[in-house]
């Protein structure tokens, strides 16, 4: 028995699901990925569940592989596994997810999306078709049927502006999920050049720069997508019923759209039903949080992790030394370098008492290795700037910062190719290794401008400290100068 329409509504019976396949079209998503389905489509449902947003959406499907048949078959409907640590507790929950109206592929059913841009209640567009689909291609402005996702878009509008007469009421809320700073100002910036592109008059222009409102935004949850085979089985047994695009996803989520128009806050009503959406003037606080205590954290920790044995996160936080690890590094050494004007001590361990649950979410399987790719460039954006702000506040050397540049450096020692190893500065790392002494390997990688743009001896004992990490866990390992350093720091 397969997931749908007919069996969710009898199935669930005590909620009123019949009555949210009459809500009308609000919202054009461009992607069927599982990010969308576990985010904005997830607060989208919420909210219409108690009947604040009242409104559905029209994914389009931008990607040739693949088709929507599982969509249509299950009438847009699918099953979201939330598991995780919440608050300290383990939780688990289960919900069958109504927000999608149909799916409609960019390829075969173009005709029908630029439909949709003459339904009055549509007024939303979401997308997330990775860093790549937000780029500019020429050829779609004269491309009769376009292929990147800012022609589309482009197109749509269009379609938009003449259905209803260029009114300022027709202008539509964009928001980008696509993992890159500024991401809607980049994309209004594409769509206006090809816009000039296509020789559009100063009418639409001004409608297309002022009466939509291309919204930044920052998304932050982790979605593995499909479960294993045996625990799909287990669940789809526990439901009563098969579902071909059952998703989970952690309990933490996150999602900062930055906008200071009052149409826009009334638009997007389902940030009202969940802490996790948040409509702000500026989301830069957010991106902060993000990339120096989860994204740092994780960072600083992974080389010494993959040193240490471990093989995913979640293994390395049931190690006492590790936790430890984790836990000092972040409250003592990074969040001290976070609180700022706009973030408040409160705000920062909020923040960290969530990452710290996510880490030990026994249900993701995130691997070490998989946090290595591209080491070298994640150091210099996410560990450096902490390093240097460090120093502004202090003349010693931040030890657990110091053990994980140690552990980068270790990690790094490798033949010049190397399948463990994915990271563009490994040629420059394998000659440093190659050329200098074990007595003077750090120094000479800290100052190598070429690998963290800056040279790091500047700063006092930085280079000493890291040296004597890096030649404990040549010649003590990795368990045992973990061991020491968390030792350490937890009497001092």
């Amino acid at each position: 028995m397969q997931l749908s329409r007919t069996i969710a509504i009898e199935l669930n019976k005590d909620e009123p699901l019949n009555a949210l396949f009459a809500l009308p079209e609000k919202v054009l998503q461009f992607g069927t990925g599982v990010l969308l389905r576990g985010l904005p489509d997830y607060f989208i449902d919420k909210a219409n569940k108690q009947q604040i947003f009242n409104g559905r959406i029209v994914v389009v499907k931008s990607t040739h592989t693949g088709g929507t048949d599982a969509f249509k078959k299950q009438d847009g409907l699918f099953t979201l596994i939330e598991r995780g640590i919440d608050d300290g507790r383990p939780s688990e929950k289960i919900s069958i997810n109504a927000a999608i109206s149909r799916v409609l592929s960019a390829n075969d059913e173009w005709g029908q999306i630029e439909k949709c841009a003459a339904n009055p209640a549509m007024q939303v567009i979401i997308s997330n078709t990775t860093e790549v689909g937000i780029a500019l291609l020429e050829e779609d402005a004269t491309n009769k049927k376009p292929v990147s996702f800012p022609g589309r878009l482009l197109c749509f509008l269009q379609a938009r502006y003449e259905a209803f007469g260029g009114s300022s009421e027709s202008g539509m809320v964009i928001i980008p999920t696509e993992l890159m700073v500024d991401n809607g100002t980049r994309l209004k910036k594409i769509v206006c050049t090809l816009a000039g592109l296509k020789g559009l008059d100063q009418l639409f222009m001004h409608w297309l720069q002022n009466d939509n409102d291309f919204c930044n935004s920052l998304v932050d949850r982790i979605v593995p997508g499909k479960l294993a085979d045996t625990d799909q089985v287990m669940i789809e047994k526990k439901l009563g019923y098969e579902d071909e695009l059952m998703i989970m996803s952690e309990c933490y989520r996150l999602w900062a759209i930055e906008t200071n128009n009052e149409r826009t806050k009334n638009i997007l009503s389902f940030s009202t039903i969940d802490t996790g959406v948040v409509l702000v003037p500026d989301i830069n606080k957010f991106r902060e949080l993000k990339l120096r205590l989860l994204n740092g954290t994780h960072t600083l920790s992974c080389g010494l992790a993959y040193l240490a044995g471990f093989v995913t996160v979640k293994d390395a936080m049931s190690n006492p030394d590790f936790e430890s690890f984790v836990s000092q590094l972040i409250y003592q050494e990074i969040a001290p370098l976070v609180v700022q004007k706009e973030i408040s001590v409160e705000e920062a361990f909020h923040f960290i008492s969530q990452v710290i649950d996510r880490f030990k979410n026994p249900y993701i399987e995130h691997k070490w290795l998989s946090i290595t790719v591209q080491y070298t460039s994640k150091m210099l954006m996410r560990a450096v700037p902490l390093i240097r702000k460090h120093y502004e506040r202090s003349t010693t050397a931040p030890e657990l910062m110091s053990l994980g540049f140690a552990s980068f450096i270790l990690f790094m020692r490798s033949t010049e190719s190397s399948d463990r190893i994915q990271d563009d500065k490994l040629p420059l790392l394998f000659d440093h290794w190659q050329t200098n002494d074990i007595e003077n390997i750090a120094e000479n990688i800290l100052k190598d401008k070429n690998i963290f743009d800056t040279d790091l001896t500047q700063f006092s004992g930085f280079a000493e400290a890291v040296q004597r990490n890096l030649l404990s866990l040549i010649d003590k390992g990795a368990a045992y100068t973990l061991h020491s350093v968390v030792s350490t720091k937890s009497v001092t």
